[in-house]
C-alpha cells in the first residue's frame, strides 16, 4: 500500500527506495563493511531515557539557537551529503532552500552535483561549505576562494577520510567494478525508476561534481572522477594541516569526524571555533562506538579545554527526540543526513520542509514535556 502522508523518518526512507535507482538508494543508505556502527548510531539514541516533568511553567518554549555565530529555528543543521544533487531534480538547490525556510544552516558537499554559486544564488542566507583534504593542495586553495567568494563563512573540514571506507552495497552495486559491467548494473536499476530517469536523469542536467568543475579534467564523468577522487584522498594529513587550513580561511572553521576524547581536546587547542562528533555515518571503520556513546565524555573534554568550541553530533539522528537527547548528552547542537536525503528523494523541497517543521514540533513537545523552555537549559538534568 503507497505511503501517501509520511511522519517519520523511517517512512520517508521507504518512499525514497521506491523513488531512487537501487545503486543510488543504497549508496545514501548503506554503511561500511557489516553495517554495524551503522545500526549502533541508531540504536544508542533510543536507549537515552529522559527524564519527564510536571506542573512546571513551560510557556513560551523557544526552541531557537545559533550554531556557529548563525541564528537558527533549532539546533540543527543540514549535514553535507555527497551527490545529493542526484536523489531530486538539482537536489541540493531544493534542500538549500527548504533549510532556509525553516531557518537552519545547509551545507554543501565537496563532491556535491550542484555547485556553491547554483545553491548560493537561490537563497539568502550563506551556505556552509563541506572541505575534504586533497593531494593537490592547489585545488582545495581555489576551492577555499571561490567558497569565499561566494559568500560562504562557515567550513566544515572532514577529518576522517584518509582513505575511502569498504562499503559492500557499493560493491555489489557495480560500483567499484569494470565500467562495462557497471554501466549494465545501473541500467537494470534505472529501468525500475522511468520517473527518475526523466525528472532527474534527463531534466536535472547536468550531473557533473559541480565544485571541482573547474580544477578537475573529469568532473563531468563520474566513473573518471571517482577514480581520481580516490588517488585524492591524502593519509598523510596532520594535525598541522588545521594550522595550514586556518591560515588560509578567514571564516569559522568545524572539524567534522571526531570519536577520541584525546583528539577532541587536541582539536579543541587548535583555534577552530567548532567540532562534530561523527564516525561518517558508519561509512568509515566499521565496529568503532557510536556517536551517541562518545558525545558526553567529548563533550566534558573539550569544556575543560575551551568552552567557547561548539560541540555538535550526528549520526543516526532519526527526530526531534533525539535532537533533545543530543543536547542533554552535551551537544549544542546536530547535524543530519540520511533523513534530508531521504526526504528529498520522496518529496523534493517540500519533502525536507515539512521533515523540519515536524522535527522542530517534535523538539518543542520533548522541551515542554520535560520542563524546559530554552535550549540552552538542556543538560544532563533531563536524562533519567
Amino acid at each position: 500500500m503507497p505511503l501517501h502522508l509520511p511522519a517519520t523518518a523511517a517512512d520517508l526512507r521507504l518512499r525514497a527506495q521506491a523513488r531512487l535507482p537501487r545503486f543510488l538508494f543504497d549508496y545514501v543508505d548503506g554503511g561500511a563493511t557489516d553495517e554495524q556502527t551503522l545500526r549502533a548510531n541508531e540504536a544508542d539514541w533510543a536507549r537515552v531515557t529522559l527524564r519527564q516533568r510536571v506542573l512546571i511553567d513551560v510557556d513560551g518554549v523557544d526552541t531557537r539557537t545559533t550554531l556557529a555565530g548563525q541564528p537558527c529555528s533549532l539546533p540543527l543543521a543540514l549535514a553535507p551529503i555527497g551527490l545529493a544533487g542526484l536523489m531530486a531534480r538539482r537536489g541540493e538547490v531544493q534542500a538549500a532552500r527548504a533549510a532556509e525556510a525553516v531557518g537552519v544552516p545547509f551545507t554543501l558537499s565537496t563532491v556535491g552535483i550542484c555547485p556553491l554559486g547554483e545553491v548560493q544564488r537561490a537563497v539568502v542566507r550563506p551556505t556552509w561549505f563541506q572541505l575534504y583534504m586533497l593531494r593537490d593542495r592547489g585545488i582545495v586553495e581555489a576551492l577555499l576562494q571561490r567558497a569565499w567568494a561566494e559568500g560562504c563563512r562557515t567550513l566544515v573540514f572532514t577529518v576522517d577520510l584518509p582513505t575511502s571506507g569498504m562499503r559492500h552495497r557499493d560493491t555489489r552495486n557495480g560500483l567499484s567494478a569494470s565500467r562495462s559491467r557497471a554501466a549494465l548494473i545501473k541500467a537494470a536499476h534505472l529501468l525500475t525508476r522511468p520517473g527518475w530517469v526523466w525528472d532527474v536523469g534527463v531534466l536535472g542536467k547536468p550531473h557533473g561534481f559541480g565544485n571541482l568543475s573547474e580544477q578537475v579534467p573529469h568532473a563531468q564523468d563520474m566513473d573518471a572522477f571517482k577514480a581520481w577522487v580516490d588517488t585524492q584522498f591524502d593519509p598523510t594529513v596532520t594535525w598541522a594541516d588545521i594550522d595550514w587550513l586556518r591560515e588560509r580561511w578567514g571564516g569559522t572553521l568545524l572539524l567534522k569526524g571526531l570519536l577520541d576524547e584525546g583528539d577532541a581536546r587536541t582539536a579543541a587547542g587548535t583555534g577552530v571555533q567548532g567540532l562534530i562528533v561523527s564516525n561518517h555515518g558508519g561509512r568509515q571503520l566499521d565496529g568503532v562506538a557510536s556517536t551517541a556513546s562518545k558525545l558526553p565524555g567529548i563533550a566534558r573534554a573539550v569544556k575543560a579545554v575551551n568552552p567557547g568550541v561548539q560541540v555538535l553530533v550526528d549520526g543516526g539522528i532519526r527526530s526531534g527526540v533525539d535532537v533533545f537527547r543530543a543536547l542533554a548528552l552535551g551537544a549544542q547542537g546536530v547535524l543530519i543526513g540520511r533523513p534530508w536525503v531521504w526526504a528529498l528523494a520522496a518529496d523534493g523541497e517540500r519533502g525536507v520542509t515539512e521533515l523540519l517543521q515536524r522535527w522542530q514540533h517534535e523538539l518543542k513537545l520533548a522541551m515542554t514535556l520535560a520542563g524546559v523552555r530554552r535550549v540552552a537549559d538542556i543538560g544532563a538534568a533531563h536524562l533519567a
